[in-house]
């Protein structure tokens, strides 16, 4: 950033400010909260992140400095739960995401399971990839298809699963059009997300100097290359 762009003092100081009263706004919220999805502690928390990202950007901007503490971003934060507090009906929604790293593989289990079932099924596949995963996403449930997905030559990506409430059971086919696209966020009672991202990251620089150090030797070898020096003398 420019120094022309620079945030004031001034302005730096009103952050902080900011955070301070969105402090005092939370606890208070807190407090009083009616229960555990108390709206008001969840409008605070949303009101807290913002102004501590507002001053820790001006902070750097202005001084190069950050702050010490990091509240998680509420963008993937539900909202607080609005359903029934008893339902009688729940959707499951899971998204699985895959990467075909061995396409042949892929080709040979579809055409195994095309000839086993119907001679004539062997064509849907037809050596294309769209027409292997036809065969295979009909044979088997999707989490066979997650436990032996290396044995279709698919590579894990990310994954979720939503359990969203709903007033009444939909009537049948009703949204079949468009599954996913009338959810509403305060209706999920729950969600279950798999990504890398979560994983932590190797520390890879101590298996970087193990590979720098030379095997380590007996006793026995180093006696064994005295006796050799000896001998040359």
């Amino acid at each position: 950033m420019s120094d022309a762009a620079q945030p004031t003092a001034a302005e730096v100081r009103a952050a902080a400010e900011a955070v301070k009263a969105a402090l005092d706004r939370h606890l208070a919220a807190v407090e009083r909260r009616s229960g555990e999805d108390d709206p008001a502690v969840y409008e605070a928390f949303n009101e807290l992140a913002a102004a501590a990202e507002e001053y820790d950007e001006l902070l750097y901007d202005r001084y190069d400095e950050v702050t010490p503490f990091e509240i998680p971003g509420t963008e993937d934060t539900l909202p607080p739960y609005t359903g029934p507090e008893e339902p009688n009906a729940l959707s499951v929604l899971i998204r699985r995401d895959y990467t075909v790293v061995e396409p042949q593989r892929l080709l040979a289990q579809a055409q195994r399971v095309a000839a086993a079932e119907d001679e004539t099924a062997g064509g849907a596949a037809n050596g294309t990839t769209h027409g292997a995963l036809g065969i295979l996403f009909g044979e088997y449930e999707p989490d066979e298809i997650a436990s032996r997905h290396k044995e279709f030559g698919l590579d894990e990506g990310d994954s979720t699963l939503w359990v969203t409430v709903t007033d009444e059971p939909p009537e049948p086919g009703e949204w079949l059009d468009s599954p996913f696209d009338q959810i509403d966020p305060q209706r999920v009672v729950c969600r279950f997300d798999v990504s890398a991202v979560f994983d932590d990251e190797p520390d890879d620089s101590e298996d970087d100097e193990d590979d720098d150090l030379e095997p380590l030797r007996s006793q026995d070898d180093l006696d064994l290359e005295e006796g050799d020096l000896r001998a040359e003398r």
